[in-house]
């Protein structure tokens, strides 16, 4: 049987095809001279399934997309202290290109307007890091979350370099307020490369997938970034992603994302789905049309808006029952689904409403697909409570969701793979 993932995609291409509004982004020349009818989507899921749709190998510059990557990286590198103090996380409310600064302390308003991304790519790698090396860390970390070498446009690089003299202007503002330490022109060099990077619709799809996937490329296996810069970048994608669009964009489509002047667009669904689309034609804010049609299509179509989640946490007990008769009897809730902070709470409170009067209560895992760190510690503390309320306490857990689990002082628990097994030992 097909899959009906790329039929939908090839659908939606087609209906967005027939909108040719917006511009190529004239200002670059060599931007200027793309093709304005390529179009391409991808769906990359966290667990390494691409589809796509279009143009989706045509290669292109990565532009303002790389910022939000280019700033993970530079958090990685140098710590959320050493760069919260050179770059804010405020909305702008502006064009990608204004000067915008904080009036005392001269930092940039976000990291995805283009003053904070300058300020970004400055503190990409170490401190003793030559301009050279720091471009290289910049284009093998794309590549990491890519999942392959990406390399740069030259071209495109010495076109954007002749007309960038908003950015050195910019730059030697950064300079004036000691946000950047050294040489603009050489900062500003080097952030141009870092945009003039080529990737594809498919290696967009994944970069986003990978921040989707709480860092870790899905098809490499590889862990780019750690979970905090994850949730650093994704906020303010969200916030600041679009510009002086965010606002639109976060309440009608509802993912965090980021736009390119080359026509790229990636969203990200955290735990769920990388998304990229391209269509060189912008829009007034310097946005995909195309893109941002489709990215409304699919947020609506698939319920993908990142406030439209489902009241799972309500159905985490699956079933409240005992088994067994007399002193044998145990008092079973059977879980399912995923584990975080509210369906764990659901748990405490179905223990607490229930006030098991059997010896044995097993907590069954068997249906549970995963289980957060919040999750866990939650869970091993009603194993715990449950012990000191004088109870017996079977975790069964066939997938070791819950490795080693430790209750904590004066807990107790007994793991096994199924109920049965400890009800035939216990018959032995």
């Amino acid at each position: 049987m097909r899959s009906v993932v790329p039929d939908y995609l090839i659908e939606a291409l087609g209906d967005a095809r027939a909108d040719t509004s917006g511009a190529l982004a004239a200002y670059i020349p060599e931007l200027a001279a793309a093709d304005p009818e390529r179009l391409g989507a991808v769906f990359a899921t966290v667990d390494g399934e691409v589809y796509g749709a279009g143009d989706i190998d045509t290669e292109f510059t990565i532009q303002s997309i790389s910022k939000p990557f280019a700033y993970a990286l530079a958090l990685a590198d140098r710590g959320f202290d050493a760069v919260l103090a050179k770059v804010g996380v405020e909305p702008s409310g502006e064009a990608f290109n204004q000067i915008s600064l904080e009036s005392d302390t001269g930092r940039p308003l976000n990291p995805m307007i283009n003053a904070g991304a300058i300020t970004a790519h400055s503190l990409a790698g170490s401190a003793e890091m030559t301009a050279a090396e720091r471009v290289q860390r910049v284009v093998d970390g794309l590549s990491a979350f890519a999942g392959r070498q990406l390399t740069t446009d030259t071209a495109v690089c010495a076109s954007e370099l002749e007309h960038a003299h908003r950015n050195l202007a910019i730059a030697h503002m950064l300079r004036s307020h000691d946000i950047l330490t050294e040489d603009p022109r050489t900062v500003v060099d080097g952030y141009t490369r870092q945009c003039s990077v080529l990737v594809t619709t498919r290696d967009l799809a994944m970069m986003a997938a990978t921040l989707a996937n709480r860092g870790i490329n899905p098809v490499s296996g590889a862990r780019v970034i750690h979970e905090p810069v994850v949730r650093q970048v994704l906020s303010v994608m969200s916030t600041c992603g679009m510009y002086d669009a965010a606002g639109d964009w976060a309440t009608q489509v509802g993912i965090p994302a980021k736009s390119g002047v080359a026509g790229g667009l990636i969203g990200a669904l955290p735990g769920q789905i990388g998304i990229a689309t391209f269509s060189p034609r912008l829009d007034r804010h310097g946005n995909s049309v195309r893109g941002v049609s489709l990215f409304e299509r699919f947020s609506s179509d698939m319920g993908l808006h990142v406030m439209e989640v489902p009241a799972a946490a309500r159905a985490v007990v699956r079933s409240n029952h005992v088994v067994g008769a007399g002193r044998d009897a145990i008092r079973v809730l059977e879980l399912q689904g995923g584990v975080g902070f509210s369906a764990a709470e659901r748990i405490v409170r179905e223990a607490v409403d229930t006030a098991p009067t059997e010896v044995g209560v097993a907590l069954d895992l068997t249906m549970v697909y995963s289980i957060d760190d919040v999750g866990r510690r939650m869970l091993l503390e009603v194993v715990r409570r449950l012990t000191l309320d004088g109870h017996e306490v079977y975790l069964v857990d066939p997938e070791t969701l819950v490795p080693d689990p430790d209750p904590g002082d004066g807990g107790r628990v007994t793991v096994v793979k199924t109920l049965e097994q400890e009800q035939n030992s216990s018959d032995r």
